[in-house]
């Protein structure tokens, strides 16, 4: 069983046991679990089993392509239905050239711990099989991974009929890409990691230690199309200063401040113009949460719409103080202008006028967004290993990811996004996962024995972003936030059949899980 420790929560799972107590004792509660409690009682990645079946031309033209999935779900089917979902819906429109395509899926209880929501969310499962199914298809057909990737993934202005048919868990949205740069990716991606000079020259069947070099191309999603919502509300203060009050959760991703970036472009302000604030039930609007690689393309148009809202009302208010038109005004840093005479008025005056001069109002409004589209970003991935035959040990040597995220609103954060994320894909890849005696119980539900990568295990981290412009998005962004823990174990797995060819069909990837495998090779070669 392929696990990964500690699933991102959407249930409510443990919160309405301290909620009890504090209500009954009408003071403050927390709940407190240990790290074994932890292991076995919040949720974790699906493991799954994924079939591939294709049928492919000698020169690596697939005209047919079934995948077939087993989730298990653990003791509770809590995100079964929609993470299998995910695992057809992330992964087949890709490839949208392939004419017959078959999804099947099932999913099975067990006495185990639950599966729940993990960043990836199905795509991971489905990319793993995908990806090395593509790398042994363009060996056979003789053709050079990246430029078979080139040759069959969907493009701009081109649909695929698995978006109509499948989403989360239900039918999903016609919908077509507007904005596709994964052919620049490849390319960037390729020369970083040396890809010419490295593929297929690294094999040495006798030396201890031999490199390898591998790839994976992937694409996510922004959203669930017509069920995320994201609201914002903002207003203006007599000091030219604005309160954007959001219901989105910064988790740690930074959305705080891409959101205030957002509002702070549309007005024309400095960044310390807007004040944030953000997941106070009581005070903040309503937003579906910090999941679905959402926030910047939901929520963030809610607050560009609720901005420019922001931006009229100025403008009127603007145009009263200057005597003139709104028609004849436009904004500019801190302040508007009136394009006929070059008379100026400062935020700051604005907001005082209309708080206390003339027509008194408040400078404020509200928005919200739903999105009719979940517009994918791409990326290709590539990884450099170096394995040491004697005792089964795989080495990232240096990992290269090329994203297009659309325009990034913030691009150290995009980097982080990234870099994060393919720091968990690669403790995926070579060491996670839960394991259980005959009786079902876990024997590792600590982090001596359950393995994680930490500061000193990270390899050369490479992270290229290749800006497209998405119309439906704020500012032309996409999502980034879970896109890059997709490629990763695949792009680790192909590098690692470049280097010894050995194929490893599941995970984790261990010392001992390949030891034991070169040895069946061995064995098999009669060596």
């Amino acid at each position: 069983l392929v696990r990964e420790h500690e699933a991102l929560g959407l249930e409510v799972l443990f919160e309405p046991l301290a909620a009890l107590v504090s209500w009954r004792n009408r003071r403050a509660a927390r709940l407190v679990l240990s790290r074994e409690e932890v292991f076995y009682g919040t949720r974790t990645r699906h493991a799954m089993r994924i079939r591939l079946k294709a049928g492919v031309g000698k020169d690596g033209g697939i005209s047919t392509l079934e995948m077939d999935g087993l989730l298990n779900a653990g003791a509770y089917g809590s995100h079964a239905l929609t993470v299998l979902s995910n695992v057809g819906s992330k992964v087949l429109p890709i490839f949208n050239k392939i004419e017959n395509i078959r999804f099947f899926a099932r999913s099975a209880y067990t006495n185990l711990p639950v599966g729940g929501a993990y960043r990836g969310y199905g795509a991971t499962q489905g990319y793993f099989a995908f990806n090395q199914q593509l790398d042994m298809i363009s060996r056979r057909a003789g053709v050079d991974m990246p430029e078979y990737c080139k040759r069959w993934h969907i493009r701009e202005n081109e649909t695929s009929g698995v978006f109509k048919a499948l989403g989360e868990g239900k039918e999903g949205v016609d919908q077509v890409v507007t904005s596709c740069r994964l052919d620049e990716c490849i390319d960037l991606g390729a020369r970083a990691i040396g890809w010419k000079e490295k593929r297929d020259h690294r094999f040495s069947p006798t030396g201890e230690r031999v490199r390898g070099v591998g790839m994976a191309v992937c694409m996510q999603g922004s959203g669930i199309p017509l069920v995320d919502m994201g609201a914002a509300a903002m207003k203006m203060n007599e000091d030219g200063s604005f309160n954007l009050f959001v219901g989105a959760t910064d988790i740690g991703t930074g959305s705080d401040t891409v959101l205030a970036q957002i509002a702070a472009e549309v007005l024309q302000v400095d960044l310390e113009k807007i004040i944030v604030l953000s997941s106070d039930t009581d005070l903040t609007p309503f937003d579906v949460g910090a999941y679905a690689s959402s926030t910047t393309y939901i929520s963030g148009t809610a607050v560009a719409k609720c901005a420019h809202q922001i931006a009229g009302q100025i403008l009127e208010a603007g145009a009263g103080l200057l005597g003139t038109e709104s028609r004849d005004l436009k904004i500019a840093e801190n302040r508007v202008i009136d394009t006929r005479t070059g008379q100026e008025a400062t935020y700051a005056q604005i907001a005082v006028y209309s708080l206390y001069q003339h027509n008194q109002f408040q400078i404020q409004a509200q928005a919200s967004h739903v999105a009719t589209e979940s517009p994918p970003p791409f990326i290709a991935q590539f990884a450099e290993v170096e394995l040491d035959r004697g005792s089964g040990r795989l080495k990232v040597l240096k990992f290269v990811s090329a994203v297009d995220c659309g325009q990034p609103i913030n691009p150290q954060l995009a980097e982080g996004q990234v870099e994060g994320a393919v720091l968990n894909g690669i403790s995926y890849a070579l060491c996670e996962e839960y394991l259980f005696n005959r009786q079902g119980r876990m024997r590792n539900p600590s982090f001596g024995d359950y393995k994680i990568y930490s500061a000193p295990d990270i390899p050369e981290i490479s992270t290229i972003l290749v800006a497209s412009h998405e119309s439906s998005g704020p500012f032309g962004a996409k999502s980034v936030g879970e896109i890059a823990i997709n490629g990763p174990a695949p792009a680790i797995a192909n590098a690692l059949f470049d280097a010894a060819g050995l194929r490893l069909r599941s995970l984790p990837m261990t010392p001992e899980r390949i030891w034991r495998a070169l040895r069946q090779e061995e064995s098999k070669a009669g060596r």
